[in-house]
Formats: C-alpha cells, structure tokens, sequence
C-alpha cells in the first residue's frame, strides 16, 4: 500500500491542496503547530532527506523554492515562519516520504520554539 502522501499525490486521500505543479504538492497538515503549516511534498517518492542522491540536488532546492511562494501566498513572508525537515524517527519523521514543513502565522511577540 502507497503511503499517505503518495495517496494524496494520487488524489486517493483527502487534503487541503494549496499548490501543486508537476513535481511538488503542498497541502495543510491535519495536526497544524501553528496557524500555517503546510507540508511541502515531492510528488517522486523519496523516503527521507537521508535518501536524497546528487540527482535530486534540483528537487531539493525546489521544495524551498515552493515553500516561499506558499508563505507570499498565506502573507506570512514578512512576518517570519520557519522551514523544518524531520529526518528519521529520533529527528521527528512519522511518514516516510521526504517533506518540508512550512510553519508560521503567531501572531507579533508570539513566544515560540
């Protein structure tokens, strides 16, 4: 069975999808830690940033490239937001498919980790 973010990527799960082109797909998490959160997905599966390869260096840019358009589209690009890989279980990772954390949105003097 395809894990869950290769079962939204193939429009078999449901996700809030807030862009999406040829290579990438960001959707809302379900368990947001701040007002935005948006997970920044490759749609080619790759386990872990552990399993990226020298081919992949383009790919990888692009996950941040996305990730900054998405922060300009939810206006928290002047505010401030934070870009987070969780790489293996001891770094956080519960599904194995490479993704980017795109979090923000507290508001001003909002203390936060």
């Amino acid at each position: 069975m395809a894990c869950i973010f290769c079962q939204i990527i193939n429009k078999e799960a449901p996700a809030e999808i807030v862009y999406e082109d040829e290579k990438i797909i960001a959707f809302k998490d379900i368990h947001p830690v701040a007002p935005v959160h948006i997970l920044v997905v490759p749609k080619r599966h790759i386990d872990s940033v552990e399993d990226l390869k020298e081919k992949d260096r383009e790919l990888a840019g692009r996950l941040i490239l996305v990730a900054k358009e998405v922060a300009q589209q939810f206006s928290i690009n002047k505010s401030g937001y934070k870009l987070v890989f969780n790489v293996g279980r001891g770094g956080g990772q519960i599904i194995d498919h490479i993704h980017l954390h795109l979090i923000g949105g507290w508001k001003k003097n909002a203390i936060r980790s």
